[in-house]
């Protein structure tokens, strides 16, 4: 298992003689003290600084993103990418660094919200709410599916009205996509949980909202899927409080996960240093974006 492979080469013993009062995330109290603003910006995104329990509680129609490093650093050359981060409602810190970095620029996070703690945080709010119907779209074929069976059978009633894993690359086939709007659009689903993967399901929510007319709430949820059909397993609580779910996930896909973690996202902590020395400049792509 993945937790005992993380266990073997990081014991928990010594990961919790880590500095604790700099690693522990902030209580709710600390978090109101330290932070008024309800956005923090981070590498020129708007980052909502919310609690888990505002969003819920408040989240009636819109687009959820939750931004992570992988994130931060694929929009530095991303222009489309950046445009669907743009037009986003909410951005949900996803990530223990970016909750590290943001302490560092002085700006506080209040909490790390993920995908993946997030949709099920969302289907069980709305367990007997009826105006609440999901639609899942993602994963390897089968998982959807799987996924749908677990939610319904957890919260007791057809929250998920419908799942589909679409096939690899179907994203640049226009007739795939949409034979996925009709399906999702049949559902009769209010909500549509997206789990393709950065930047694959933002773009395609932000290039085929507007065919959604049902759709209230567009929520992209990473590896979510795989998670609620029980085919990967989450990192600890104490791992991921450590910022260090990035390592235990590399750790148990190495082959997949490796370039992104230990190449891509080693810049992200050189830019958020000249972003604390007020040197950071937008890439050519954000200025357009951005006039």
């Amino acid at each position: 298992m993945a937790h005992q492979h993380f266990d073997r080469i990081f014991p928990y013993e010594t990961l919790k003689s880590l500095p604790v009062q700099f690693l522990k995330p902030q209580s709710k109290s600390i978090g109101q003290k330290l932070s008024q603003t309800q956005k923090v910006n981070l590498l020129n995104i708007e980052i909502d600084n919310v609690f888990k329990t505002e969003v819920l509680e408040n989240l009636q129609s819109g687009i959820v993103f939750t931004p992570n490093v992988d994130h931060l650093m694929k929009l530095q050359g991303d222009r489309e990418f950046l445009q669907a981060y743009k037009m986003a409602d909410y951005k949900l810190c996803d990530s223990q660094i970016l909750m590290y970095a943001s302490r560092f620029l002085g700006q506080p996070i209040k909490e790390k919200i993920s995908g993946s703690d997030f949709f099920p945080a969302f289907y069980n709010f709305h367990k007997k709410n009826e105006n609440i119907k999901v639609f899942l779209l993602g994963a390897a074929k089968g998982v959807a599916i799987k996924a749908q069976e677990k939610i319904n059978a957890k919260v007791q009633r057809d929250i998920i009205v419908g799942s589909y894993s679409p096939p690899f690359g179907f994203e640049t086939n226009e007739a795939e996509c949409q034979k996925i709007i009709e399906m999702i659009n049949r559902s009769d689903a209010t909500v549509l949980a997206v789990g393709l993967g950065a930047p694959k399901q933002e773009k395609w929510i932000y290039q085929y909202r507007e065919q959604l007319p049902n759709i209230r709430i567009f929520l992209a949820i990473g590896a979510t899927l795989d998670f609620e059909a029980g085919n990967l397993q989450r990192a600890p609580k104490y791992i991921s409080d450590l910022g260090l779910e990035w390592l235990y996930r590399m750790v148990s896909e190495p082959k997949r996960l490796w370039k992104r973690y230990l190449i891509e996202g080693l810049p992200f902590f050189w830019l958020i240093l000249q972003q604390k020395l007020n040197i950071y400049k937008m890439t050519n792509h954000e200025v357009q974006s951005y006039e």
